[in-house]
């Protein structure tokens, strides 16, 4: 059935898309359908584009042939969903599409390998007359080939939303799980102004994960550093055990384990947070700045690793939802050099230092709280600026 296009909503509503990600407990026949899947997503993803590559040569010209090209040649494609594999073609077309549009931040295609290439399918649901393809049940979801899948729900999907397709993922401890992508019509939220006193800005801080306009900052918790400390220590007795062996197996085991637990405690975090900071304000500033560029001049701490990327990513969607705005400064602003105060810009200010006194009017800054204002003046005016309003609407 083809998707609604916003032009095809009722009036004053919006098409909305949620995420429910389940726990699911295949069976062992159902888990080696899943395994098969996995391999056989991978090995038509090469063929496609090994097949693209040497067409490109031969004639110039830019072709992806279909996963029915290769069914006679390898039977065992035959034994997974068909959906699996056309998703894999459309990926395949859609990492073309980025990449020639702009190569420059989009790269080409690669082969995938066992061992880098995460597992997992994606497969679109159907409405026929005999019913829809892929459905859930009271403890568990119905796929094609594969059956009704145990699945444990932590919350359920209201009545109107309509399930589009889902993904099955198997993480590297050995765990099955299944993102179910519904579509709804929702009501479009209503634009909120944003005004100096309802408004947020955010100074991003490798020690504190971000510093607010007001003095807040956002300190992880303990239990994620204790985490990380207990993952050291495992990564030292991998060294010393003997590749092969079992103790060494069941480490590794333990390590996998360990990493996603790690992982799992970072976005409760990063929801959470995200949450509660869309909920009491009604805009955030933040600077677009490039985490991967900190992450290469900084020679100590794993930039990458806090997640403040996918943090304004949540706040981007989560503030949109409730018609409010993200606003974004320029990463090349001088932040942190600008006196809040006076507007007097300092031509340097050493990182090492946590505070600095303004020459011209004599104002004492915290340096991260001092970029948090400046971030939240600059944002505010850029929106009102881009809406030709004032300050003071």
């Amino acid at each position: 059935m083809p998707r609604k296009s916003k032009k095809q909503c009722e009036a004053g509503k919006e098409l909305q898309y949620n995420t429910i990600k389940v726990r699911l407990y295949p069976t062992p026949d159902q888990a080696e359908l899943f395994e098969k899947t996995f391999g056989c997503c991978r090995y038509i993803w090469n063929q496609m584009l090994a097949d693209q590559q040497r067409f490109y040569l031969e004639t110039g010209a830019h072709f992806i042939p279909t996963p029915a090209k290769y069914k006679n040649s390898a039977p065992f494609l035959k034994e997974v969903d068909n959906q699996a594999l056309i998703q894999e073609h459309n990926r395949l077309a859609q990492a073309f599409r980025v990449f020639f549009k702009n190569p420059e931040t989009f790269r080409h295609p690669k082969f995938k390998r066992k061992k880098d290439d995460k597992d997992s399918f994606t497969a679109c649901n159907h409405d026929f007359e005999s019913g829809p393809t892929i459905y859930t049940t009271r403890d568990g979801i119905r796929m094609t080939k594969a059956g009704v899948v145990k699945a444990r729900f932590s919350r359920r999907p209201q009545a109107w939303w309509k399930l589009k397709r889902i993904t099955v993922e198997k993480t590297r401890s050995g765990k099955y799980y299944c993102c179910i992508l519904y579509e709804c019509e929702v009501k479009a939220p209503e634009a909120v102004v944003p005004t100096p006193e309802t408004t947020a800005g955010l100074k991003y801080s490798m020690p504190h994960f971000y510093v607010a306009d007001n003095g807040a900052m956002a300190d992880p918790p303990h239990w994620l550093k204790q985490s990380q400390e207990k993952l050291s220590k495992l990564q030292q007795r991998l060294s010393r055990m003997q590749p092969g062996s079992r103790n060494y197996q069941e480490a590794v085991q333990r390590y996998r384990v360990l990493h996603e637990h790690i992982a799992n405690q970072r976005k409760d975090f990063i929801h959470k947070e995200s949450r509660r900071i869309t909920n009491a304000w009604d805009a955030v500033c933040i600077r677009a700045d490039a985490l991967d560029e900190i992450a290469d001049r900084v020679a100590y701490g794993n930039v990458l690793e806090a997640g403040y990327g996918m943090f304004r990513e949540c706040l981007r969607y989560k503030l949109a939802r409730q018609g409010k705005q993200l606003l974004l400064v320029s990463r090349y602003e001088p932040t942190t050099r600008t006196c809040s105060e006076c507007g007097f810009v300092e031509e340097s200010v050493s990182y090492r230092k946590r505070t600095w006194t303004c020459p011209k009017c004599g104002a004492r800054h915290s340096r991260e709280v001092n970029a948090a204002k400046n971030i939240k003046a600059q944002g505010l005016a850029q929106y009102f600026r881009s809406r030709g309003l004032r300050e003071s609407a």
